[in-house]
C-alpha cells in the first residue's frame, strides 16, 4: 500500500492537471481523482508497466465520462458560465509541461468542444503528449487523435486572436482596475477592444451578476463605469495568481465578493471575467488568506 500511495501522490499535480482543465471545476476534479484513487487501490498491479501512464490514462477516461454529464447541468446554468478559479501560485501550470488550455480564456473555448476533443488537446497542448500515446488513452487510431487535436485547436483559434503575454495583462488589468473603481467611462473605452465583451458568473445566486454577457467597448464601459460607486465602495481588493496569470480578489467584510480576470489582446482588453458565485470562489479566497494575502 505504500508504494500505491507514493505512486498516486506523484502522479496526483499532472492528474488533477488533466481533470481540471477538462472540467473547469476544482470538485469535479477532486471527484475524478478520488474514483482513481479509490481504483487504484484495488487494481492488479501485476500487468501495469508505468503506473502514471495508467492513471493518466483512467483519469481522462473517467474525466470524459464526468465532461459528458457536466455540459448537461450546464446548459441550465444560470447565466454565463465561468471555470472555477485556481490557485497557480505554487505550481503556475497546473502539473502540465507546458502552461497551455488554462487561462480562463481557454477553458471557456472549451466548453465547445466535444469530450474527446477536449481530451486531445490537453494532452497535446499542455502535456505535450505524442499523438499515439493520446490515441491509446481514448481508445482510438492515432490518425483519428490526430485529427481530434487538429480539429479542436483550430476551433479554439478560429475564435480567440493572440493573447498578450502576462507581463502586458497584468498592467492591463491594473489599469482597468483602477479605472473600474473610480467609474472612469472614458478611461475604460480606451482600454477595451473594438469587440470586448464581459462576463458575470453568479450561477444565479448574486444579484450583480447579469444573466447575459455585455457586448463592445462602449456597452462594456458603460456598464463598468455605471456600477462603480456601489460595487467598490468598503471592499478589499488584493492581487493574487489564478489559472497562471494576475488576478484581482474582491472582498467584502471578510466574504470573497468578486475575482476579476481580463485577457488582452494587441488591441486591448477582450475579455473582462467576473467570477461571483460563491461556490467557485471558496478555494481561491481560502488559499489567498493562508497565504496572508487578505
Amino acid at each position: 500500500m505504500e508504494t500505491v500511495a507514493e505512486d498516486f501522490a506523484e502522479a496526483r499535480p499532472k492528474l488533477f492537471g488533466i481533470a481540471y482543465r477538462m472540467l473547469g471545476s476544482v470538485a469535479d476534479a477532486e471527484d475524478v481523482l478520488q474514483d482513481v484513487w479509490v481504483k487504484w487501490q484495488v487494481q492488479d498491479r501485476a500487468q501495469i508497466r508505468d503506473a502514471t501512464a495508467f492513471l493518466v490514462t483512467m483519469t481522462t477516461r473517467l474525466a470524459i465520462n464526468m465532461t459528458r454529464t457536466a455540459r448537461a447541468r450546464r446548459e441550465t446554468y444560470a447565466g454565463p458560465w465561468l471555470p472555477e478559479p485556481v490557485d497557480t501560485s505554487a505550481d503556475p501550470q497546473l502539473g502540465a509541461e507546458r502552461g497551455e488550455a488554462l487561462e480562463t480564456a481557454v477553458l471557456v473555448l472549451l466548453e465547445k468542444l466535444t469530450p474527446t476533443e477536449r481530451a486531445a488537446f490537453v494532452l497535446r497542448e499542455a502535456f505535450d503528449y505524442p499523438y499515439s500515446r493520446i490515441a491509446e488513452v481514448l481508445h482510438s487510431k492515432e490518425p483519428a487523435a490526430r485529427k481530434l487535436f487538429s480539429r479542436a485547436k483550430a476551433r479554439i483559434a478560429a475564435e480567440r486572436q493572440r493573447s498578450v503575454d502576462e507581463g502586458e495583462r497584468r498592467k492591463l488589468l491594473s489599469a482597468f482596475l483602477s479605472a473600474a473603481q473610480a467609474g472612469d467611462f472614458q478611461e475604460l473605452e480606451s482600454l477595451l477592444a473594438a469587440e470586448a465583451a464581459s462576463y458575470s458568473d453568479g450561477g444565479g445566486a448574486v444579484r450583480d451578476a447579469l444573466r447575459v454577457p455585455v457586448v463592445g467597448r462602449t456597452r462594456v464601459a458603460r456598464f463598468v463605469a455605471g456600477f462603480a460607486a456601489r460595487f467598490w465602495t468598503d471592499v478589499r481588493v488584493d492581487w493574487v495568481e489564478a489559472n497562471g496569470g494576475p488576478a484581482v480578489l474582491v472582498t467584502l467584510d471578510g466574504a470573497p465578493r468578486a475575482l476579476l480576470m481580463v485577457s488582452g489582446t494587441g488591441d486591448g482588453i477582450d475579455r473582462v471575467y467576473w467570477v461571483m458565485n460563491p461556490a467557485k470562489l471558496a478555494h481561491i479566497a481560502a488559499r489567498a488568506t493562508v497565504d496572508g494575502t487578505t
